[in-house]
């Protein structure tokens, strides 16, 4: 809290003190607890003992964080595994946000999500579904598709699930089959635009060696093995 009061920040809005009852025995009692803001918990994370793992392993998370904003900052200038895990890390919030849009727009189940996501991939895809997709990258049954595409393939995925995830709130989408239509329209459009520049299919693009995921266990271990140099030069 000091720390956030330093900032120049009021800590009543990242430090919310709420009570709570809580049983003690025979009877109940209030206790103080707090509702902390995403910023409360940056700076717990940043300022606890890194002796104890939740506080170790939420440093990491932010020191990757803040090396992937460091790296979108000057996004042309980087290698192309660089390049993916910069557009990986944006299509894996454009998700997160889409399926929210879809569960909206009446997709519900599982299987239902499952049909609605093939339907995005029909549509950029040329009439391949996620299936022949997995056949044609040559990938095993737990590889992910989005792991194993290029930088410029998964841009083309980012621009098909921002756009439809706008489309499905812009245009009020409320059945699970017309947000389906929806998601193969706008997949269908992409295509387009990429044929229209002269670009290659997605389909065409070749597939890195490299996982997402290895990408990412390389750049962690370069971090901790930087993180650990740097403690030793400190303890001399």
């Amino acid at each position: 809290m000091i720390a956030c009061k330093n900032s120049g920040r009021n800590t009543f809005g990242d430090f919310v003190d709420v009570n709570k009852i809580v049983d003690a025995g025979a009877t109940s009692k209030p206790v103080s607890d707090y509702e902390l803001s995403r910023y409360a918990c940056y700076l717990i994370v940043q300022n606890g003992d890194s002796r104890k793992e939740v506080i170790a392993l939420g440093q990491t998370y932010f020191a990757i964080q803040t090396h992937r904003q460091e790296i979108a900052d000057r996004f042309n200038q980087l290698d192309e595994d660089s390049k993916r895990l910069v557009v990986r890390g944006d299509i894996k919030q454009w998700n997160q946000m889409l399926a929210e849009a879809a569960r909206d727009a009446g997709v519900i189940t599982s299987n239902e999500f499952a049909i609605f996501q093939n339907a995005g991939y029909i549509g950029l895809y040329g009439g391949l579904d996620v299936e022949d997709i997995h056949e044609r990258k040559g990938l095993g049954v737990r590889d992910k598709i989005l792991d194993f595409m290029g930088s410029t393939e998964l841009i083309a995925n980012l621009f098909r699930i921002s756009q439809t995830e706008e489309k499905l709130k812009r245009d009020a989408i409320d059945t699970a089959a017309e947000a389906n239509k929806t998601h193969h329209a706008v997949g269908k459009e992409v295509r387009a635009a990429i044929e229209r520049v002269g670009g290659t299919m997605p389909e065409d693009l070749p597939s890195p060696e490299k996982s997402i995921a290895q990408v990412e266990r390389e750049q962690i271990a370069e971090l901790k093995q930087k993180a650990k140099n740097e403690q030793l030069m400190l303890d001399e």
